[in-house]
């Protein structure tokens, strides 16, 4: 970043680096401001898919704020406004809930979508009568809390009964297996944050 006033707000022109390496250097220079701080962002276009990252990572917590709208640049002061992302609702799981067997729905319904975080969440839908064959777990612990409908998690050494409100723990490279009950399943999963883990559910037990 440059100024040629100690008192003016520094500016970061990124049109010439490649675009691959902008959203990078723009949140590396985020993340070194303090508290109240601002840098001027020039830009050769409108950084919107920028913006939506922040919308996403610190919403609440940063200005963006206008100061010249093209056509050759644009011109955005961005402000920290707090120290930290600000903790937040992302989910009221009642609203998911009331959409367990939904035909049609089926595998991962909602991610976190926070870009920058230390831990993994998914909700979990399951058709009434579908499943996820039995696999071996990831190199990590997993805690899951069913949210609606009934099903059955398949150990090494017997079933375990899935209802509304179980906490039900996971240890690393557990072997398991799901099979949703009639009217379905839904859960959420949380664990350390890692490579994405694809799980396809198997199709519904009547062959639909």
């Amino acid at each position: 970043m440059t100024s040629t006033d100690p008192t003016a707000v520094p500016e970061l022109d990124v049109r010439g680096l490649p675009r691959v390496d902008r959203h990078p250097a723009i949140l590396a220079a985020y993340a070194e401001l303090p508290v109240g701080g601002s840098f001027i962002l020039v830009n050769d276009h409108d950084p919107l898919p920028l913006r939506g990252e922040f919308e996403a990572g610190h919403p609440g917590s940063h200005g963006w704020d206008y100061l010249d709208r093209g056509p050759s640049a644009w011109r955005i002061k961005i402000t920290k406004l707090a120290s930290t992302p600000l903790p937040r609702i992302l989910l009221n799981t009642h609203d998911v809930a009331a959409d367990t067997g939904a035909p049609g729905a089926s595998g991962a319904v909602w991610n976190v979508p926070v870009p920058e975080r230390d831990l993994d969440s998914n909700i979990i839908a399951l058709e009434p009568g579908g499943g996820i064959e039995a696999f071996a777990g990831p190199e990590l612990d997993v805690m899951i809390h069913v949210l609606s409908g009934t099903g059955t998690l398949s150990t090494e050494r017997g079933d375990v009964e899935l209802v509304p409100g179980a906490l039900v723990w996971l240890p690393r490279r557990s072997r398991r297996a799901f099979t949703a009950g009639p009217e379905g399943l839904r859960y959420l999963t949380v664990h350390r944050k890692r490579q994405s883990l694809l799980l396809q559910p198997t199709r519904t037990l009547d062959g639909g």
